[in-house]
């Protein structure tokens, strides 16, 4: 298990970069810390890949460093650096059985025939496959092919990290939420450090303790699943986090009151003047819609019932907003109004969020 510091790193695929823009990987300092599991989440393209493939040492950065346990390995081959890793795609051996694939990195060390039997039986339980395991890999589904690499990944207990690089794209629905509760298992067993790659919100907040955002190649928030959800650190982490999205409005900031649309919305809490442009967040589970004349008014778009609750399509000024209402609530048709609760609102300069007067740094 190692921690792992990131000092000063970024990575340009141009040979001259000439400014930030020709930078895939922007300028990153952060210490991950040992034994956490963590989930790189963000839009495809938005440098994900990159950083991993340098911490597992397949690509070396254009700049800066990266430390296991404080020891410089940026130039060290992967091999030297003690890791496993797993890609999108399924990487097996077809002339070995299932045994075999995943019996190979602890072969491959010298571990003790005892111990690889008994660990690579248990890892063939893990992924639902021991009753495959004398089986050649070869003529196996895709799926059942990323679970044996899911499971060589898993084999060794010893490894300063386990990375995973969109492990589940070819994994059936049902077998997806059972590898990752198998994954999260593991981590609280051994404690490995573990970076998991994936563009999809729900698999990152199921899996990490802490959930990394990038955008734009920038790591943009790092945070537990409720951070993230709570006081989003960047427009992107709102929008990105949450089905639907967090609302963004323009809006002129006053102290302790916003006004969206014409209309004075009460803050919560005081704000210091900010420059640049100024915007308010605010998730759909914190609008009401109202018919008593409150608020701001609205139209009314559209209402999707989807089972639990119901999410309401309205438009504000030619903005729209989603708000999620209970199965049972009626939605006016007439004078509609939406009011925020100033517990749920965010302010944001740039599209970085403002901290209000008085909040803990």
């Amino acid at each position: 298990m190692a921690k792992i510091t990131l000092d000063n790193l970024a990575h340009s695929y141009f040979p001259a970069p000439k400014s930030e823009d020709d930078f895939a990987l922007k300028e990153l300092n952060h210490d991950w810390v040992d034994g956490e599991a963590y989930a790189l989440l963000g839009a495809s393209g938005c440098g994900k890949s990159t950083l991993l493939n340098i911490i597992s040492g397949l690509l070396h950065p254009s700049q800066g460093r990266i430390l296991f346990n404080d020891q410089d390995v940026t130039y060290a081959p992967t091999a030297e650096r003690n890791i496993a890793q797993v890609f999108q795609f399924p990487v097996v051996y077809d002339t070995m059985t299932v045994r075999d694939n995943l019996a190979f990195p602890l072969r491959n060390r010298g571990a003790d025939p005892n111990y690889v039997a008994s660990r690579v039986q248990q890892i063939g339980k893990m992924i639902g496959m021991e009753a495959e395991l004398d089986r050649k890999a070869r003529g196996l589904t895709a799926d059942a092919k990323q679970k044996i690499s899911l499971g060589r990944g898993m084999v060794r207990e010893d490894v300063n990290a386990l990375l995973f690089d969109e492990p589940l794209t070819v994994i059936d629905p049902h077998m997806k939420w059972e590898l990752r509760t198998q994954l999260k298992s593991l981590h609280h067993e051994f404690g490995h450090t573990m970076i998991y790659v994936t563009h999809d919100q729900t698999e990152a907040l199921t899996f990490a303790d802490k959930v990394v955002v990038m955008y734009d190649g920038r790591v943009v928030q790092i945070g537990t699943p409720q951070e993230l959800f709570e006081r989003p650190a960047h427009t992107f982490v709102g929008y990105f986090i949450g089905s639907p999205g967090m609302n963004v409005f323009d809006a002129k900031i006053d102290g302790a009151t916003a006004q969206i649309a014409g209309v004075e919305v009460p803050l919560g809490a005081g704000y210091k003047p900010a420059c640049g442009k100024l915007q308010v967040g605010v998730r759909p589970e914190y609008v009401k819609v109202t018919a008593d004349g409150t608020g701001v008014p609205a139209r009314v778009l559209r209402v999707e019932d989807v089972g639990r609750h119901k999410i309401v399509r309205l438009e504000i000024d030619g903005a729209q907003l989603s708000a999620i209402a209970g199965e049972g609530d009626v939605i006016p048709e007439m004078n509609p109004h939406v009011t925020f609760d100033p517990e749920g609102i965010n302010v944001y300069a740039d599209d970085w969020r403002v901290a209000p007067a008085g909040e803990a740094a």
